[in-house]
């Protein structure tokens, strides 16, 4: 028995002396920025929760896994297991790196790897087998290019970059990563969405590639001379195949990566000629038709009408100002409501801008609005043009009106005309009042001494009020009469609140009537016997009817509470309350 209780104490005591093992295992610490390290994280217990190192922080990309291992064994009785996850690295930068920590939790506690120092050199060689080295390179098989549609566009002139990654028929794309992101600087530019990236035939170099478009990008120059477009740049990994073959003579895979610029662009951006541009030209380029139109041009006193002013066309139509019209002062006009209806496609710009003004007139009578300019550089002939609108004439039927000069052989209208006007202007001032430019100085003026003696005239004042204050806050006695005042008050109108509420309302009804007697009489709870409450109110001369009210209504509020009661009894036991208290009110001395 001895011996089976001791080979229990060993077995428990190994399985304590255990330890779980939670490390990080690289395939070697020193390697050239073109070769791959294998990450291998290994535990000899289960564990859940596995978080690895932000790779991308440490200067590494993942091109490879995470891939998963797990063994258990049993030898002489034993059990042993292991578990791995694996990723395959690729450095993006050179340098002494740090592989941080990564973690894990096993049996409810947390675990994490010691960190590992890499050093990453310069590019190195890399001796392959024969058979498996590559049949074709990725150098030579994989090209980004940025296709522009025009080098020398005019200011404002729309240009269009198509980015396309072109490859060998021999080579499978697995996985691209943007390195840099073009830039377009000096440039109004829109991106166009790509929902689905397929890949086509094309020719480039005089040979046939397939190719897929990355991204589609519509430029508009806002800067003359020369602009440079900052290159987009990939790093890419791919298949390539080798010299050996597979069962049935096709090449076997290898991966391999490869990192890829389109190189940056110049663009040399003509401004727009001199020569014929009018004055008011605000920018426009491109194609337009111009369009003035009122919603009507005949209305009565009081009502609007909305003027709209519109172009539509292909060119910049979100990169200028349309113009503003001239209305006479009779008529009110309001800030415009603008409007778009652009889309982008890789042609540029196309659709309708618009301004829409609302205008109130004032005064009955015909007036005028002036015909509206519209200048715009036309692309295709390369000269200004200028579209103008028709003069707009809006009649007011009725309102107010303005004396007219060209009245004069009708004295009756005329008169007619400047009595409306002097109604309609007699709000302003009829008389004038001057007053001297030159001003009394501040300094020495009565203004200034009453500023000088008004805070020493306030120190009285405040000591004053200090000294009152403080009286107050000394007269506990009172202090505590105040406070059973407004208490009584408060309970007083809970009660009322609760009327057809039997228990609530006595218990309201008792603290008010008690709070009652001790702002009046100044006792506390603690002496309210009915003995004590009847010889106080006698000797302060209060008749003995209303003591003798007083005290039984306590006594009904103590029992009520615990027997039955009607609405009516309620409502009696509050207007009585009401009585006793007015009548304490004006019999205490």
């Amino acid at each position: 028995m001895k011996k089976a209780i001791v080979v229990v104490l060993l077995l428990f005591t190994s399985t304590l002396m255990a330890q779980v093992q939670f490390e990080a295992k690289v395939s070697k610490n020193s390697l050239g920025i073109n070769e791959r390290l294998r990450v291998e994280f290994t535990m000899n217990a289960d564990g859940d929760n596995f978080v690895p190192p932000n790779f991308e922080a440490c200067g590494f990309r993942v091109v490879g896994g995470p891939s998963q291992t797990v063994s258990q064994s049993w030898v002489n009785g034993r059990s042993s297991f292991n578990k791995s996850y694996i990723y395959i690295l690729l450095p993006t930068q050179k340098g002494n790196l740090v592989l941080k920590q990564a973690s894990i939790e096993i049996n409810g506690q947390l675990y994490k790897t010691t960190p590992v120092r890499i050093s990453v050199t310069n590019a190195v060689e890399i001796p392959k087998d024969p058979n498996e080295a590559p049949a074709i390179s990725a150098d030579d098989n994989i090209y980004l290019v940025a296709d522009i549609s025009k080098t020398n566009p005019y200011l404002n002139e729309p240009i269009t970059v198509v980015y396309k990654l072109y490859f060998s028929y021999h080579i499978g794309i697995t996985n691209w990563q943007e390195l840099n992101k073009p830039k377009y600087n000096d440039f109004w530019s829109q991106n166009i969405d790509i929902k689905q990236l397929n890949a086509e035939d094309g020719m480039f170099k005089g040979e046939r590639y397939r190719y897929v478009v990355l991204r589609k990008t519509v430029l508009y120059p806002q800067k003359s001379g020369k602009l440079e477009i900052e290159p987009l740049s990939l790093d890419i990994d791919c298949q390539v195949p080798t010299n050996r073959r597979n069962f049935w003579g096709q090449p076997l895979m290898v991966q391999d990566s490869k990192r890829v610029s389109a190189g940056s662009k110049v663009i040399t951006v003509k401004p727009l000629p001199e020569a014929g541009k009018p004055e008011d030209f605000s920018g426009a380029v491109g194609r337009f038709d111009f369009q003035v139109k009122p919603s009507k041009t005949t209305l009565k006193n009081g009502e609007s009408l909305d003027l709209n002013i519109s172009v539509v066309g292909k060119g910049n139509l979100k990169l200028f100002t349309l113009p503003k019209p001239i209305v006479p002062s009779a008529l009110e006009m309001y800030d415009p409501v603008h409007e778009e209806n652009v889309s982008t496609p890789l042609t540029g710009m196309t659709g309708r801008i618009s301004d829409k003004y609302t205008i109130i007139p004032q005064f009955k009578g015909n007036y005028q609005i002036k015909p509206l300019r519209f200048t715009y550089f036309d692309l295709d002939l390369g000269r200004y043009k200028t579209l103008t609108s028709e003069p707009i004439t809006i009649t007011v039927l009725d309102g107010p009106g303005i004396a007219a000069s060209e009245e004069k052989a009708n004295p009756q209208e005329t008169a007619k005309n400047k009595v409306e006007v002097a109604k309609v202007f007699a709000f302003n001032k009829q008389k004038t009042k001057l007053q001297s430019k030159e001003k009394e100085d501040f300094l020495g003026s009565g203004l200034f001494y009453s500023f000088v003696i008004l805070p020493f005239l306030a120190i009285p004042l405040l000591i004053i009020g200090k000294r009152r204050k403080e009286a107050s806050d000394n007269d506990v006695v009172g202090n505590k009469i105040k406070k059973s005042n407004v208490l009584a008050k408060k309970y007083l109108s809970e009660a009322k609140k609760h009327l057809g509420q039997k228990e609530p309302f006595y218990i309201a009804l008792e603290k008010a009537l008690h709070n009652f007697l001790k702002a009046k009489l100044n006792i506390e709870t603690s002496e309210m016997s009915k003995e004590k409450i009847t010889e106080l109110l006698t000797s302060r001369h209060v008749h003995a009817d209303t003591v003798a009210e007083f005290i039984a209504l306590t006594e009904n509020c103590e029992l009520a509470r615990y027997a039955p009661s009607s609405d009516a009894a309620i409502q009696q036991d509050y207007d009585k309350a009401v009585t006793v208290i007015a009548a304490l009110e004006k019999q205490i001395k």
